[in-house]
């Protein structure tokens, strides 16, 4: 007999019964006649008792043992996967020789491990910032640049760290409403439009002064310019300075060309002025720096983007189907508005959203019966993939607040 002792528990196995595998470690202590070989494969050996001493968990050795009675690994739902898989890689022993059944929910139960320390992992570097504090020893201006990163990236270092983070959230707000109000009529005339440019003059500047200290700040400019946070600062700053370039074009312009050519000129550049002032409202992004939730919720996406696709084809199906459903049995109709397919595509859409403007309505039974299957469809669709999206965004948010509290 092989006197096996794993963690203190004493096992014995016939040599005949382990040499039965050859390419497992006890296969080999059972086969070798080299006393050094066997030494490799034990952590000890006992000359008196004739032990073979192994530093492993003896809990998991049971079902090794087990396996070299029956020649079946037995799989429990208790035990860890990493740990399991690691014991039987240093016993030699192959998956394989498990039941299918045990080895199918223990591969599940292995991939969804895989998967949460993956979103774990993930999770931690959402906030994790792009740079850390020791980065800058050693560097040029190392000290310098380490207290401004401190001041923009770590609001929780010192109190003005947290004035310019609250600050930054501040003007991003005041921002918005600013641009909000320069819609209004009663804010276009001309002492109402000199206090929104110089609002908005004010929120750029402070735009600016951020994005040019963590710029300073940061230890690797291929790195800053790859962060999706400091895209979104960029878009922040630039309608301003894009609005600026054209109004001076303009004026060089009005000095050269002829008055239907001004015009004409002044028109296009309306419109390219308020494409950029639009691009504006994507400073609303940069509160998601500051906001666990927007990141909770972005973090959301990318990791359902799959079933976010999959409800998104799924919509697509309905809105093709039900607005052929509907074309065929109304196109007759004196005065419908289904004249054709793509007409029909607004009234499938708003009905599988169970939105409903009533915009548009059939007019025969046939016509109702084919809506009311297109909302019944947008009910069951809109419901399968919404509790799923949610859950997870509980989850998510409740663990990056947590990892920020633990931070």
């Amino acid at each position: 007999l092989l006197n096996i002792n794993v963690g203190g528990k004493l096992f014995q196995i016939a040599y005949k019964v382990a040499a039965r595998y050859p390419i497992t470690r006890l296969g080999k202590l059972a086969l070798y006649t080299d006393p050094m070989k066997k030494l490799q494969l034990c952590d000890d050996y006992s000359v008196q008792k004739n032990e073979y001493f192994f530093d492993r968990d003896p809990s998991i050795f049971h079902y090794i043992f087990h396996f070299y009675r029956s020649g079946v690994l037995w799989i429990t739902d208790e035990m860890c996967p990493s740990n399991f898989v690691e014991e039987i890689e240093y016993w030699g022993i192959h998956l394989k020789y498990s039941q299918r059944c045990c080895r199918i929910l223990f591969e599940e139960k292995q991939d969804e491990l895989s998967e949460y320390l993956k979103i774990q992992k993930e999770l931690e570097a959402e906030l994790e910032p792009q740079d850390s504090a020791e980065q800058f020893e050693g560097k040029f201006l190392g000290r310098f640049r380490k207290m401004i990163w401190n001041l923009i990236e770590n609001p929780y270092s010192s109190v003005p760290a947290k004035i310019i983070a609250v600050m930054s959230s501040i003007f991003v707000l005041i921002s918005i409403v600013g641009m909000t109000l320069s819609t209004v009529e009663e804010m276009k005339h001309k002492t109402g439009k000199m206090w929104m440019e110089q609002l908005e003059m004010i929120c750029a500047i402070f735009f600016t002064s951020e994005y040019l200290m963590r710029l300073i700040s940061s230890s690797s400019f291929k790195n800053f310019l790859r962060a999706a946070f400091n895209a979104v600062d960029l878009v922040a700053i630039l309608p301003f300075y894009i609005q600026i370039l054209f109004e001076h074009l303009d004026e060089g312009d009005t000095l050269y060309h002829e008055e239907l050519h001004k015009v004409e000129n002044v028109s296009k550049l309306g419109k390219v002025l308020k494409l950029i002032k639009l691009m504006r409202i994507f400073r609303i992004l940069k509160l998601a720096r500051h906001s666990t939730g927007l990141r909770a919720f972005g973090f959301t996406m990318r990791q359902c983007y799959q079933q976010v696709c999959c409800l998104l084809l799924f919509i697509a199906m309905g809105v093709f189907t039900f607005s052929a459903l509907m074309h065929s049995v109304e196109h007759d109709v004196p005065g419908t508005n289904f004249t054709s397919i793509p007409y029909a595509w607004w009234w499938a859409a708003v009905s599988l959203s169970t939105v409903g403007y009533g915009d548009t309505v059939p007019d025969t039974v046939l016509g109702r019966m084919v809506a009311f299957g297109c909302i019944s469809f947008g009910i069951i669709l809109n419901g399968m993939p919404i509790s799923i999206l949610y859950n997870k965004f509980s989850d998510y948010y409740a663990k990056l607040k947590a990892h920020e509290n633990e931070a």
